[in-house]
Parts: C-alpha cells; structure tokens; sequence
C-alpha cells in the first residue's frame, strides 16, 4: 500500500534566530504527532520594539504518515 500523508500548519517563534524558530516548531510538533516526515517553511516574519527584533516567527507545513 503507498503512504498517506497529512499536512498541518504551526508557527514557531524564536528569540535568537530562525533555525531556533523552525527547530523549535519541529521538535514540538514531533512531541505530539506521530511519524513526523518533513516540514515547509511557508513564512518568515518578525515582531519588532523599540525598533529592534523582538523575536523571529516561522510559519510551517509539517507532514506526517497516517497510520
């Protein structure tokens, strides 16, 4: 039988970097679901004070194998 996906969307955030936003959602979202596959970054945005970067925000595609 060929595997069937399913696909949800999270948003990680990070106060220090990108990869940190991303690694973060990943590991989280691996936590709760099982067989985790991959993951698309699908945007990549910011929260800003006082002019500077408060922290970074990721938005994700995780797909996983349905059982």
């Amino acid at each position: 039988m060929d595997n069937v996906y399913k696909k949800i969307e999270i948003v990680g955030s990070s106060k220090s970097s990108i990869e940190d936003a991303i690694q973060g959602a990943v590991s989280r979202a691996s936590s709760t679901l099982n067989n985790v596959d991959w993951f698309e970054v699908s945007e990549i945005r910011g929260h800003v004070e006082n002019g500077k970067i408060a922290h970074y925000q990721v938005g994700l595609k995780i797909g996983f194998k349905l059982e």
